[in-house]
């Protein structure tokens, strides 16, 4: 029994130096946890700060109308509900230069008449928009430069008119659209409803039209052509993606839930995210 105490001690000292070990083990991962949480709430941050940045230019040169404070609103509230992007209201055409440009994924427009833009600002505009970027435009954007043709390329269509200010059916013209499927074939709306001359219909996809059937087409100023009356269509623009909805001139279309789906959707689709 007396030649079990050094034995007894060496594995006493053998399991102590284990235990220290493997103390030292855990303390580095331990150590190596930390440094991962740690590496994670910046790369957490990052992608707060990483959203897209939607500049929503809402000059009036013509007829300005009383719903922008509104859907100014309102597009930022989808921008935080989103988590993609985030918007930034505007009137001022300096926001338009090549540099501040770049600090955008897309441009939104609520305008009207001819904007006060210099030529090295309207060139910046459909540079970004060739290069890859979105341009969305709402309602009266299609009432915007009458006198600048190659806006009329890149937004495919022009405001003459709008005869009907009252509930209409819009058909859905593709329901299998990601953009618009959610709406099934048809919807109603109260809205002021446009006219759009000079439809560029072979380079455009039409996504809602009104249904001719819900209004009255022998008011004085119909205009009866046989694209119909597209209310929103995408197209392309150089490697850019280009949206435009008629819709948007009553305040309740804003606060409609399917038309602030119908915008997300829009402005994802413009900067290539989803759907």
């Amino acid at each position: 029994m007396a030649s079990a105490g050094p034995l007894c001690a060496k594995l006493l000292s053998i399991h102590c130096w284990l235990g220290l070990a493997e103390g030292i083990v855990r303390r580095r991962d331990f150590i190596a946890l930390l440094g991962g949480a740690a590496a994670i709430r910046p790369l957490s941050a990052q992608a707060q700060a990483a959203r897209e940045r939607v500049l929503y230019f809402t000059h009036s040169a013509g007829y300005r109308h009383d719903v922008i404070p509104l859907s100014e609103a309102i597009l930022a509230q989808l921008g935080s509900d989103s988590g993609v992007f985030e918007v930034t209201a505007t009137e001022d055409t300096s926001e338009l230069s090549p540099a501040n440009l770049g600090r955008y994924a897309a441009v939104m427009f609520y305008t009207s008449g001819e904007l006060p833009m210099s030529e090295a600002q309207k060139a910046a505009l459909l540079n970004f928009v060739r290069s890859g970027r979105g341009f969305l435009g709402v309602h009266s954007a299609t009432d915007t430069f009458y006198a600048w043709p190659d806006y009329l390329d890149l937004v495919g269509g022009y405001f003459n008119g709008h005869p009907w200010h009252q509930t209409v059916t819009i058909e859905v013209v593709d329901p299998r659209d990601p953009l618009v499927a959610f709406l099934g074939k048809s919807l109603q709306v109260e809205d002021e409803i446009y006219q759009i001359s000079d439809f560029d219909y072979r380079r455009s996809r039409v996504l809602l039209r009104l249904d001719p059937t819900s209004v009255d087409l022998g008011k004085a100023a119909v205009h009866q052509r046989f694209y119909g009356w597209p209310l929103a269509w995408t197209r392309s623009y150089g490697e850019g993606r280009v949206f435009y909805t008629a819709l948007g001139h009553e305040p309740s279309v804003w606060r409609d839930a399917r038309f602030q789906r119908f915008l997300t959707n829009a402005i994802l689709w413009s900067m290539r995210r989803s759907p």
